[in-house]
This record gives C-alpha cells, structure tokens and sequence, in this order.
C-alpha cells in the first residue's frame, strides 16, 4: 500500500484537507477547542528481532531508489527514529526530494509535500479559518502541515516570513491560528530540501529555522559505478513506484518507544555536554552549539544504537553524528571563513581534544540489548 500522497503548491490555502490527522472539527469561531490528532494503536513492546528486522526492510526498500548513498539513507531514518527533522542541501539533481519522497513510501502513513515558492503563503502551511456564511461560522481548513511527514521542496526558496510558519510546528508539533491550537499527527517529522545559497532565487534559513532540524545531509554526486547503476535502471521504469511500505505508523511508534528507552550513561551525557561547551568557547565560531542542539544529538545518538543492536549509547554514537546533527547550526567568524575554516573542522578538532570516556560493556540493568524494556 502506497502512502496516502498529496502535493501543495503555492496559493492552496482554500483547499479542503479536513478529516487528515490532527484536525480539527469545524467549530464556531468562538468555541474552537485544540484538536484530538490520530494516534497510532499501541502495542506491545518491540522486542530487538522486530526492531532489527524492520530497520532492515526499510533501509533495504530505500537503497533500491537511491543508489550508492547508504549512509545518508541510514541517518534519514536515524532522525525519524529520534523523532527529528531533517535538511537535505546539495546542488539540483543529486536525489534530495528522492531520498524525502523514498523514506515516506517506505511507511504507511499520510504524506503532505510542500513546493516552496517565493509567493507562498505561511496560511498554505498552517491552514486558515474561513467564514462559513451559510452556516454563520468559522471552519478550520488545515493546512499542508497535518501529515505525519511533510517534505518541503526547496525550503529556502520561500521567503523568512514562510520558513517561519514552519517553527511552532517542527518545535512543539501543534500549530495555532486565531489564537487556537491544533495538535499534529503523530509520529511526526518535516524532510526538507534546498539548494545552497549561492543559488538563484534562494533566501537563507534563518538560524532559528536551521536549529529546528535535528541534522542536515549533503547527498553528493554518486561515484562510477552507482551511477553507472543508476542510468541503467531508471531509464525505462522510475524505481519509486515500486517501492512498498513495510512498516505502519504504529510499527514506528514502537519503534520510537524502543529509541526512547535506550540507556545513556552519565560520561556520555559529560561528553556531549563538553562538545557543546567547545564549540561556544571557540574563537573561530560567531556561534556555537544551541542546547537544543545537544538535546538533539544525543536523542540521534540513541537511535544510532538502537539500530546497531545496542540497548545503549557509546562515545562512539556521539563522535559518529556530531558534524551532521551540529555542522549547520554553527556559524564561522569571517577571519577564519577566509582562511577556509569550517564548521566541520572546528567540530573535528574539539573531538580530538576532548577526552573520550571509557566505553560502556554493559546496557543499564533491567534493559535488553537494543529492546524496550
């Protein structure tokens, strides 16, 4: 079963999305009351197998879209696993809104995707309440936004104003307008794509906006023989159509409940927070490290383990996402921009400095490897 798939455009705020999930009834303008989004059912514990098994059979539906890029496609499901949202940035043509559109077929959930555009407006995001004169009442009509994942193309090609629509719903998963809030589906996550900024016609994220995404992937061309690959089997068939969805939305919402349940010792909590604290001492950042950001890495750092079979996280974990989950949300003072330094330099020179802690041998008691409790 194909994934529930609709596309917004620009000037779409008049269309009818009702009965998606997350929101609300219409209501009289006066007595609106935040909606009840969709839950998936619960279930029982995910024990490790279940889990291993259907971290597989995604990853694998997804290599067979996007070739050559299994890392990207293996961090693409660590940041919906961490309950994150996730940047796409490269030049056109290397298979951003791909890696997007792959990941949302591969579970069985609603999908809104958003084409951004200098004249869209943040109420095509949002959603809009519209005077119902027949019935003399208000409506909610939702947004593109009420989906359990949204991908936004070519985000930054909105303006700031746009982008911003974006911010409540990324940070707190509700949305408000007219002063009444209405809670999105869950689970819940935005894969956005953009072109760098030397581009045409594009406008950069503010750095609020760019915090919100808990990491950012830089897909790259692919090498010879991916490509060689690629021109073969996407000539006479577009291999997304065959693409199945192997897990539902209840199967992730276990399988968050497993990530979430992943045991961080004190040292690597001490870790990440003296990563953190190198980034802002550094003189060659006008900005480092957010809070949020370390709330970020760490819960990306939980899913990594989890998907290598581990009921706990290693400094390993850390070292391995930290230039995804930081490098786009540190800014490089222009002196050291000149001379070439980058945000990934400054981030591999803290961690070889920082010492690593010992490595755990052993998941916190009462907790299988890799498994809910």
């Amino acid at each position: 079963m194909h994934p529930r798939e609709t596309l917004t455009a620009a000037k779409t705020s008049g269309s009818d999305t009702a009965g998606m999930p997350g929101t609300a009834p219409q209501q009289n303008h006066q007595d609106r009351q935040p909606a009840q989004p969709t839950t998936p059912p619960r279930q029982q514990a995910m024990d490790a197998g279940r889990f291993a098994g259907l971290s597989r059979d995604i990853m694998a539906a997804m290599n067979t879209v996007i070739d050559g890029k299994e890392e990207a496609v293996e961090l693409a499901l660590t940041v919906l696993l961490a309950r994150g949202h996730l940047l796409l940035e490269d030049v056109p043509g290397v298979g951003k809104t791909l890696l997007a559109k792959t990941l949302a077929r591969t579970v069985d959930c609603t999908v809104n995707r958003i084409q951004f555009t200098p004249d869209l407006l943040p109420s095509d995001i949002t959603g809009v309440s519209i005077y119902n004169q027949s019935a003399q009442s208000f409506e909610f009509r939702p947004g593109a936004i009420f989906a359990n994942l949204v991908i936004g193309d070519e985000i930054n090609r909105a303006s700031a104003k746009t982008q911003s629509a974006l911010l409540e719903s990324m940070e707190e998963h509700q949305v408000t307008v007219d002063g009444t809030s209405y809670r999105l589906a869950e689970p819940f996550m935005v894969i956005a794509t953009q072109n760098p900024i030397e581009m045409e016609g594009t406008y950069p994220l503010p750095e609020a906006q760019r915090d919100r995404f808990m990491a950012r992937i830089s897909m790259g061309y692919p090498d010879t023989t991916a490509e060689l690959a690629m021109l073969e089997t996407h000539q006479s068939v577009n291999p997304l159509e065959a693409v199945r969805a192997v897990a539902t939305t209840a199967d992730v919402a276990a399988m968050l409940d497993v990530v979430a349940s992943t045991h961080v010792s004190s040292a690597v909590k001490e870790y990440t927070v003296a990563l953190g604290q190198a980034t802002r001492s550094s003189d060659q950042l006008r900005l480092g490290a957010s809070p949020r950001a370390l709330l970020q890495l760490l819960r990306a750092a939980k899913a990594s383990a989890a998907l290598a079979g581990r009921g706990f996280v290693l400094p390993d974990d850390i070292r391995n996402l930290a230039e995804p989950v930081l490098a786009h949300r540190l800014i490089v003072e222009r002196k050291a921009a000149s001379m070439g330094t980058t945000a990934a330099h400054v981030i591999a020179d803290a961690l070889a400095r920082i010492p690593v802690p010992a490595q755990p041998g052993t998941a916190q008691p009462g907790k299988s490897n890799g498994a809910a409790p």
